[in-house]
């Protein structure tokens, strides 16, 4: 299959818990024509098992390409992975297009554009939703902001990664609805984590709960996602590392850091950040944000 992609030569910078499947799912569909990069040869390894031809450095990864995909967890990565000592701006070409999948705020891909245009390169703002299971058969949700040009550049990428599309405006106008996306999901997180916490101590099966609670009102993505790992960490069992802690503790301090700068009150929110925040101190922040629940009950963190 090379319709969706049009076999266009494309880097995927970051082969973590997104970019490894989303630069697989790319190179299923253009067999030869995706190059992956991550600073962990590790990572590059499993790439390359997948038909993913690794590259020892970004600038190497974007030698040539039409895309470069990056998919790395912060701000401060991304300006490394691009402008850092052999970044991607050493090798990528005039009118080549980047496209930002992190969450990392507005200002960070705004700057990213600016900085970007100056050499001739697109750029694509494009934070994903979905997880690791939807990078991989390419049915992610995009919240997309660009120029009408970087957009038609970016495209046949775009739609082989995700089944649903959501152009938002310029660039910074996608993460600005990431992050509205990331406060229900955290909020949803924490309220999940309280809710089989509290199931737990008043002798309830929490995984019954997960069951009952996803047939009513109370249902949820992030219970129905979150809860049966949550039920797992309440009993001691170990569980896949689906979503990192740190993950969410970073998203929602970008929500929190917005609405402080809008001055908008947003209270479940903020607990919700503190929640992931006091979670990070004990020492939770490599661990799958399902066990929250498990730190609520005290069965979790430094002092266990």
């Amino acid at each position: 299959m090379t319709d969706r992609t049009t076999a266009r030569r494309t880097a995927v910078l970051g082969l973590g818990a997104m970019g490894l499947p989303m630069a697989t799912r790319l190179a299923a569909l253009t067999p030869g024509t995706v190059v992956g990069y991550d600073p962990f040869e590790s990572r590059r390894e499993l790439a390359a098992n997948d038909g993913v031809l690794p590259a020892a450095t970004a600038a190497a990864a974007v030698r040539g390409a039409d895309v470069a995909v990056i998919a790395v967890r912060s701000a401060d990565q991304i300006r490394q992975v691009l402008f850092g000592s052999q970044g991607a701006v050493c090798g990528l070409r005039e009118g080549a297009v980047v496209i930002t999948t992190s969450t990392v705020g507005s200002a960070c891909v705004v700057e990213v554009e600016k900085r970007l245009a100056e050499r001739g390169v697109l750029t694509v703002d494009a934070p994903v939703s979905g997880g690791a299971v939807r990078a991989a058969d390419g049915s992610l949700l995009i919240m997309i902001g660009g120029s009408p040009e970087a957009l038609r550049a970016g495209r046949p990428t775009l739609t082989a990664l995700g089944a649903t599309l959501v152009e938002m405006g310029p660039v910074g106008a996608g993460q600005n609805m990431k992050a509205v996306n990331q406060l229900l999901c955290g909020i949803h997180t924490a309220a999940a984590a309280e809710a089989l916490a509290m199931a737990e101590s008043l002798g309830l099966d929490p995984h019954r709960c997960v069951e009952v609670f996803m047939q009513g009102a109370a249902a949820s993505f992030m219970l129905g996602d979150r809860g049966p790992r949550m039920a797992e960490q309440l009993r001691g069992a170990p569980v896949e590392l689906r979503s990192r802690l740190d993950i969410i503790d970073k998203d929602m301090g970008i929500v929190g850091d917005l609405n402080r700068a809008a001055h908008l009150p947003t209270p479940v929110a903020c607990a919700a950040e503190n929640l992931y925040r006091t979670a990070m101190r004990a020492g939770l922040g490599a661990q799958d944000d399902s066990v929250l629940a498990a730190f609520l009950r005290g069965e979790a963190g430094t002092e266990n």
